[in-house]
């Protein structure tokens, strides 16, 4: 039997690895000095390419992953992620946009959705006692691959040089380390045997100390796709990665026009949202095995309808940062606590494919997010308003959150007469 805490730190190694992805913006500078011919939207549209394409392959791959397992999956998203940053380093040695938008973009982004999804499900069925824990520990590492890989990334660039093949070098050695670290973590991949229980909680289960919580259905992902709690769930993560993804977007200007930050603060300032980004995921989804998954993120909603309001009329730097920081826990705690909340509703029979349908709203939010924040800038030109119509959509979101929690009381109670029935 393998031990499930090694099979955790496997997930957290692919994790790490693909997070990377988020510190894309360290290249933007250096991509528009290699190729000059290249317009800003042009280079962005590597980064929404990879964004895009893990939406899409984490909702068609998900089936895959489940009937391959997580060792082969793994192994595939390895070398894709990888493979797809070797091709985008020949790309950057031949300065061309287009092998870039293949290999970061394309390639590198199925490589992400699958990735993404693989050893989450696994650990959900690792750790029947703990699942926030499991998956927040490993979508933990996705929020901190960036804060790795960012001062990585610029140390590599600056000590070759632009000129002299930095971005191309950066990809070409990251590319092999991730590819190193993701074959050797996917291959200790591997679900626990069917209804497996930790000691601990079979001797508690045994004594009568602790009862198994049944999850409401045991359904397959195309019958959760029919059902009512899945829009639900897609709807609430649309709205916190929109909004939170306009806040990550607009975070550097914004402290700049609020509180007079220079732009040297202000980069310090979103230097740290990644850290609270990661805390919130570990922290967030622990604290829902306590808390349940439906109140969590009633929680998360109601922080974020007052902080959002408040934050265009801070003034002190000390307060910005607090509400900024506590924005960012609750959309990395969105992510990490959404595997154990779809276990919760749905079983976790094909739970990787239904977290794959659940992350095509990551997809749309990816674009949404962006868009609606720089069109309430232009035709406004402030954030105020963006922030407010922000704070107005997580009202939406805090009614479906209830709505949620009035569902699986009925559904829990429903459950425990038909099942004392028998």
């Amino acid at each position: 039997m393998k031990n499930r805490w090694l099979i955790a730190a496997s997930a957290i190694g692919v994790h790490a690895s693909i997070g990377s992805v988020y510190a894309f913006s360290v290249f933007k500078k250096p991509l528009s000095t290699l190729i000059e011919t290249a317009t800003d939207n042009q280079i962005a549209l590597t980064f929404s390419l990879a964004i895009v394409f893990l939406g899409l392959s984490a909702a068609i791959m998900g089936h895959f992953v489940e009937r391959k397992g997580p060792r082969i999956a793994g192994m595939l998203s390895a070398s894709l992620f990888g493979g797809g940053l070797l091709i985008a380093g020949l790309g950057a040695s031949l300065s061309n946009l287009y092998i870039i938008w293949l290999g970061y973009g394309v390639l590198g982004g199925i490589g992400l959705g699958i990735g993404y999804i693989t050893p989450v499900s696994t650990l959900v069925k690792w750790f029947p006692d703990r699942r926030g824990l499991a998956t927040g520990l490993a979508i933990m590492g996705f929020g901190f691959g960036a804060m790795i890989g960012a001062p990585v990334f610029n140390f590599i660039i600056e000590s070759f040089g632009v000129e002299n093949g930095g971005i191309a070098y950066t990809w070409f050695i990251t590319g092999t380390v991730y590819i190193l670290i993701m074959m050797a973590s996917a291959s200790y991949l591997e679900k626990p045997p069917e209804g497996w229980m930790p000691e601990s909680m079979k001797a508690a289960v045994e004594s009568g100390e602790k009862e198994v919580v049944q999850d409401l259905t045991n359904l397959m992902a195309n019958e959760a796709v029919k059902t009512a709690p899945f829009y639900g769930l897609w709807l609430m993560m649309f709205i916190n990665i929109s909004c939170g993804i306009g806040v990550i977007y607009s975070a550097s200007p914004l402290a700049q026009d609020s509180i007079g930050l220079s732009p040297a603060e202000a980069a310090a300032v979103v230097g740290l949202m990644s850290l609270f980004n990661g805390l919130g995921r570990i922290g967030w989804a622990s604290f829902s095995d306590y808390l349940g998954r439906g109140y969590t993120y009633m929680t998360f909603f109601l922080i974020q309808i007052v902080a959002f309001v408040l934050l265009p009329n801070i003034s002190s730097v000390i307060l910005f940062q607090i509400a900024l920081y506590t924005i960012l826990t609750c959309y990395g705690g969105g992510f990490a606590t959404l595997p154990a909340y779809i276990g919760d509703l749905f079983g976790t029979k094909e739970l990787a494919a239904i977290h794959g349908y659940v992350l095509t709203a990551w997809a749309m939010a990816g674009i949404a997010g962006p868009q609606i924040t720089a069109y309430l800038h232009s035709t406004t030109g402030s954030y105020e308003a963006t922030l407010y119509v922000f704070s107005g959509a997580f009202v939406v979101a805090l009614a479906a959150s209830v709505a949620m929690i009035v569902y699986i009381r009925r559904a829990r109670a429903e459950l425990q007469t038909h099942t004392a029935g028998h």
